[in-house]
């Protein structure tokens, strides 16, 4: 039986999904000795399906320079603002509200978030993206 490797290094990164910036990957991954061309037509190959999206992605790199990579869902503010057409949070959520989301709608981005909460229940998620809306200023239908 292998040995496991031994990690060194783990890092996430939030990148555009399909064409992720190389940038991005060389200031965060550059030191680590990782082939950085290599981790970037990995990730946007896997990613193409999602492009427009950003995808976050945690890299574990090992001791002998190889890596893996763990695809998570798009950041909870970036699939309400994606849903409600938003550009941006208000200047002042507690206050100032910018949008008025649907119960449906909480629905739906709740349950892509689903896998990467803490939680397998549906109305809990639902619970923890209408905290984030709130945080941005997005008021909740019948709440």
């Amino acid at each position: 039986m292998a040995t496991p490797k031994k990690i060194s290094r783990e890092i996430t990164l939030e990148l555009d999904a399909g064409n992720a910036a190389m940038v991005e990957i060389g200031k965060m991954l550059g030191p680590t000795g990782v082939n950085t061309r290599q981790l970037k037509l990995d990730y946007d190959a896997a990613t193409a399906a999602q492009r427009g999206e950003i995808v976050p992605v945690v890299v574990t790199v090992f001791e002998d320079r190889s890596y893996a990579l763990r695809y998570k869902t798009p950041p909870t503010a970036y699939l309400i603002r994606k849903v409600l057409g938003l550009a941006g949070g208000s200047a002042k959520p507690g206050t100032q509200a910018v949008a008025k989301m649907s119960r449906q709608q909480l629905r739906e981005v709740a349950e892509r978030k689903l896998p990467d909460l803490n939680t397998d229940d549906v109305v809990a998620a639902m619970r923890q993206v209408a905290g984030t809306a709130r945080s941005m200023g997005v008021l909740i239908a019948d709440e």
